[in-house]
């Protein structure tokens, strides 16, 4: 039974992607139910889709990129069904998977020159071009000359990003694109998100609130295939308003604050520890003194925890650390 938009969702913005009633079991003798009844509207710019793993990230990524059809509901782009226009959506579509895989002994023009020409770029000059603009997006102009083997983990995910541009789609989307990859790198990769938003569709699917970056102007959060929330990040940070606090504690012995609490990070200082964490209500520990200004970090995890589902908000914390 398809359902009615979900009152938490509310975005009025001209939709690229829509998403109407969605919901996708997988087949089995149990039936694991992925999605149930995502509505949805993806506009222009950076939009994050997050949750803990096993949320249903992945899975409608899938169906949005005409991977996966769906049990129930209907999902357009740019006003194209992605089951019944199949081939049609495709071409508006760059996609970075999860593991993005390249020829190892191949070097990194070549690799994109193959993918370009897989992608429709018959012409050879302007396949040429496309391709050295791409890897100039991505910045790696430098090791464009280079194997795919000698590649840090960082300019591997940059150069799956350059194959996903390099038809010149209208949307891209990006599944999980900084498991694995350093700080530095991952912070790199933020960037690069940012900038290419400016003027096209991204679609970022991650379990780590830091990868949506400064440049994220609309995110949805789904978890165990529900739709839980939906609107700017500055709407996520005001529902922590109150529950992030900061602590001294004269010894790491006196960490321990009760119930409903979790400690994100500790400072050493001159009297002992300064403890910064977060509440599941509006209750504080005892001497604690409100933060004014959360992270978006901070405001996941107080979601979450609200929810009851602070495990699921760790995952995020230990991913990025």
């Amino acid at each position: 039974m398809t359902r009615a938009p979900s009152p938490i969702t509310a975005n009025s913005g001209d939709g690229v992607i829509r998403i109407e009633g969605v919901r996708h079991v997988y087949p089995g003798k149990k039936g694991t139910t992925a999605l149930n009844g995502i509505d949805l509207t993806i506009p222009t710019g950076l939009f994050g889709l997050l949750g803990p793993n096993g949320a249903g990230k992945s899975t409608l990524m899938r169906i949005i990129c005409t991977l996966l059809v769906p049990s129930e509901g209907r999902v357009s782009v740019c006003g194209h069904d992605v089951v019944t226009e199949r081939a049609t959506v495709r071409e508006l579509f760059g996609y970075l998977p999860q593991e993005f895989g390249a020829w190892r002994l191949h070097r990194v023009e070549e690799v994109l020159d193959t993918l370009a020409l897989l992608s429709g770029l018959n012409e050879r000059s302007h396949r040429q071009k496309r391709v050295a603009e791409a890897i100039e997006s991505v910045g790696l102009t430098d090791v464009a000359h280079r194997k795919v083997k000698k590649l840090s983990g960082g300019m591997l995910r940059r150069l799956g990003v350059a194959q996903a541009l390099v038809h010149e789609p209208r949307i891209l989307v990006v599944d999980e694109p900084t498991v694995g990859l350093d700080p530095e790198e991952r912070l790199r990769f933020r960037q690069l998100m940012t900038e290419l938003g400016k003027d096209r569709t991204i679609v970022l699917s991650t379990h780590i609130v830091a990868d949506l970056g400064s440049g994220c102007g609309d995110l949805a959060l789904l978890d165990a295939g529900e739709l839980v929330f939906h609107g700017p990040p500055r709407e996520l940070l005001s529902r922590a308003a109150g529950r992030v606090f900061e602590v001294a504690v004269a010894n790491a012995a006196d960490e321990d604050l009760g119930e409903g609490v979790e400690i994100v990070s500790r400072t050493a200082e001159a009297q002992g520890l300064r403890l910064r964490g977060v509440s599941a209500s509006d209750a504080l520990p005892g001497g604690a003194a409100s933060v004014e200004t959360p992270t978006l970090e901070e405001a996941y995890l107080a979601f979450m925890m609200a929810r009851g589902r602070a495990e699921a908000a760790r995952e995020s914390e230990e991913d990025a650390a």
